[in-house]
């Protein structure tokens, strides 16, 4: 059996005298979607958040395992920046792009942990800065190409729709090289024929780039649909983990998601 290449066990956090997470335990194996679903204030993007360097866990260790391997190497406290060219990507339940950029230039934004070249060579502009500034332009289009988006290149991202501007996240994100991709709520704010595409996309980019996928989502019925394995939060707890139906049978999900009958 293949090592997880995220490991997350029993990572707490603290904000003054309130935990938002309580001894969370989580693991993404290689080629796996993964859903994070719980009720909203369940603590599931301070998750993301812990995870991906923006918040230092209280306590609990942060292991990731790009090749998995079983070399596993411990992030906690280690920036957001150093996260990402580690190889963890992620998406924002508030769509973070840069309004005055085209759908292209947030896309070669992305790809700027990757690049090599320094001060001196953007200053000389010698053949080796100028040849991966055009192969950062031809990637930066492939995948604009690849999310459904090469008609907005040259599009300034505050203009582009809703759902295109969820789009160019993910594109932006997948422009890092990633080998875990981290998607906090993609569908939000989609209607049901954009969810579907979605849906499709997100499996296309699991097969074609071979890598993890893990996702918060309240749109239920696409997790169930395309989730290999589902992790339940309540409270900052996790509940329950398993197949999406052992989760659609599990009883302490049910409560969680519908409340005790005050009969019983």
């Amino acid at each position: 059996m293949n090592n997880p290449v995220l490991n997350v066990k029993s990572v707490s956090k603290d904000f003054g005298g309130i935990r938002a997470l309580d001894e969370a335990d989580l693991v993404v194996n290689d080629k796996e979607i993964v859903a994070l679903i719980g009720p909203n204030g369940a603590g599931k993007t301070t998750f993301f958040n812990c995870i991906t360097g923006i918040y230092t866990p209280t306590s609990g260790d942060v292991l990731i395992d790009p090749g998995a391997k079983g070399d596993a190497l411990r992030i906690n406290g280690k920036k957001p920046n150093i996260v990402t060219e580690l190889g963890m990507a992620r998406t924002f339940q508030n769509i973070r792009l840069f309004p005055s950029m085209t759908a292209l230039e947030n896309v070669m934004i992305g790809m700027h942990c990757r690049t090599k070249s320094a001060v001196w060579g953007a200053i000389s502009r010698n053949k080796a800065t100028r040849a991966e500034e055009r192969a950062v332009v031809e990637r930066s289009y492939e995948l604009l190409k690849l999310v459904g988006l090469d008609e907005f290149v040259n599009e300034l991202s505050s203009n582009m729709p809703y759902g295109k501007q969820r789009r160019l996240e993910i594109a932006r994100a997948l422009a890092t090289d990633p080998f875990l991709l981290l998607l906090d709520e993609p569908a939000a704010g989609m209607n049901p024929q954009e969810t579907l595409e979605l849906e499709e996309l997100i499996n296309q980019i699991r097969e074609l780039f071979q890598i993890s996928i893990m996702l918060i989502e309240h749109d239920m019925k696409m997790v169930m649909s395309m989730s290999d394995r589902i992790y339940v939060l309540e409270y900052g707890r996790m509940i329950a983990e398993g197949t999406p139906q052992e989760i659609a049978n599990n009883p302490a999900v049910i409560k969680a998601y519908l409340g005790e009958d005050d009969d019983a």
